[in-house]
């Protein structure tokens, strides 16, 4: 297929607003250059989609998505293959559209492009509306909680979404599902009425989860985004490993969390990395993922199981996820000073209580920059701070700044959890330089923040590290830290 004059304009117009966007220095061009493209060509994403002849994967969820994404793509490429991505992680039309824009750009040959795979992050809200549009040969589902209220409403408006849209005619050919989720379990089972969504001529599916009881949480009340069946029975659980995630049972429907295809086992979770062992079509593979964190096992599972579904060998999955690094702001470290600052994004309760756990796994002394904004990437609604567990970390004494829009919000959080936060300054620079201050040579500060306080905090932090800014591609920015 050959690109209509219009989509030529647009992508013309869009690599100008591409170029002003970056010599203006007013951030990246992530999104405003597929928005001005998209503006002016409607149809753009479907004119795109058909003439680069690309096999188009998307991964949606609340949490976990730019990593997962990121680890596909890496996977992907230990395999040979040399993926399109949206690596800044703008999910939304705009920001696809810009990522086809900027390969386009980068590679000079627009026409002999030969990038096999375009690995998408997408809004788990946008999905339903983009998924004709993009025509996935593949969908990964990772999980399905409370985020940004204001926005998105609750979780049940989401999956009214997602299971219209895999019973309509577009649906992917492939689904991979996160087993754990009993939201997303069931997309493979029956929706409310009773109807199966997935069926068995149309569409195939693999599945994932964790295997390892021993990591569970203790089984008590604690914030849960899917309490109840569609018949409205309460799930019963053998392990939780997050969450309403974990080994599920309902009594009501006799149904219960199936064995998944790709699974993780014997998992040790440690501060600086997780030491796993994936089940992948039978083989049992023993390895360290440089990453800590259960939610970072499971954004491994989602990319592994995504990867094998395409086709990818087992050896090729754990090479690639053996070597993985961590995306922008998503435990990113930077060192200079002979202190190391390591930044962790939490934006929801699940999320947030993720982040406890890593921090609750810390070797010494902790010291936390907390960040909370409200803006509207973050949820103008911070009312969930009071669902996280917060005083899990009253035990370790942290020393705790906290910052941001909405630092007196997030003061006042800690306090109720019985840690008096040592100082409240909003401004987030002034806020670092206090926090460092409380930093020993060769010990790590924890900077925890909301997105778009992640986002400034990180581009500071790059500044005086001597690092590549966050839309620079991930070899370029690794390029650059190299230099520094």
């Amino acid at each position: 297929m050959t690109l209509s004059w219009r989509a030529r304009v647009a992508l013309f117009a869009g690599h100008g607003a591409r170029l002003a966007t970056r010599w203006l220095r007013r951030g990246g061009g992530t999104a405003l250059p597929g928005l001005v493209a998209g503006t002016i060509a409607p149809r753009l994403i479907e004119e795109l989609v058909s003439d680069r002849r690309y096999d188009t994967l998307t991964v949606t969820g609340t949490n976990g998505k730019t990593t997962t994404t990121h680890l596909l793509v890496t996977i992907l490429k230990e395999a040979g293959f040399d993926p399109l991505t949206n690596y800044a992680g703008s999910n939304l039309e705009r920001g696809l559209i810009t990522a086809y824009l900027s390969d386009m750009t980068d590679k000079n040959d627009p026409g002999q492009n030969q990038t096999q795979f375009a690995v998408f992050e997408v809004d788990e809200a946008n999905l339903p509306s983009l998924l004709p549009r993009l025509q996935p040969r593949l969908v990964t589902f990772l999980n399905l909680f409370r985020d940004q209220l204001d926005r998105y409403g609750e979780v049940d408006s989401v999956m009214g979404g997602w299971q219209e849209m895999l019973a309509g005619d577009s649906a992917p050919s492939h689904l991979v599902l996160n087993v754990d989720d009993p939201v997303i379990a069931r997309f493979d089972e029956f929706n409310s009425a009773g109807t199966g969504i997935v069926e068995d001529d149309k569409q195939s599916v693999t599945t994932y989860g964790v295997d390892d009881q021993a990591i569970g949480l203790q089984l008590r009340e604690h914030a849960r985004d899917a309490r109840f069946c569609p018949r409205g029975k309460r799930y019963e659980y053998d392990a939780i490993y997050m969450g309403h995630v974990g080994i599920w049972h309902c009594d009501c429907c006799e149904s219960r969390r199936p064995d998944p295809d790709v699974s993780a086992r014997k998992v040790v979770l440690e501060s600086s990395r997780s030491l796993v062992t994936f089940s992948i079509a039978g083989h049992q593979m023993d390895f360290e993922l440089p990453l800590p964190g259960l939610y970072m096992v499971y954004n491994a599972l989602a990319a592994a199981a995504s990867a094998h579904a395409l086709g990818v060998t087992p050896e090729a999955i754990v090479r690639g996820l053996s070597q993985a690094e961590a995306p922008f702001g998503r435990q990113e470290r930077f060192v200079f000073e002979d202190k190391a600052v390591r930044v962790l994004l939490a934006k929801n309760p699940a999320g947030l209580n993720e982040v406890i756990r890593i921090l609750n796994s810390a070797d010494g002394r902790l010291t936390v920059l907390a960040m909370l904004n409200d803006g509207v990437q973050d949820g103008q609604d911070v009312s969930w701070i009071y669902d996280a567990e917060i005083e899990l970390l009253a035990d370790y004494k942290p020393i705790v700044i906290v910052s941001g829009s909405r630092a007196h919000d997030m003061a006042l959080r800690f306090s109720i959890a019985g840690i008096d936060p040592d100082r409240i300054e909003p401004d987030i620079e002034v806020a670092l330089d206090i926090a460092l201050e409380n930093v020993k040579p060769g010990e790590q500060l924890d900077v925890v923040a909301t997105y778009t306080a992640m986002i400034d905090i990180r581009e500071v932090l790059a500044r005086r590290a001597g690092v590549a800014s966050y839309w620079e591609r991930p070899e370029r920015r690794l390029s650059v830290r190299g230099k520094s």
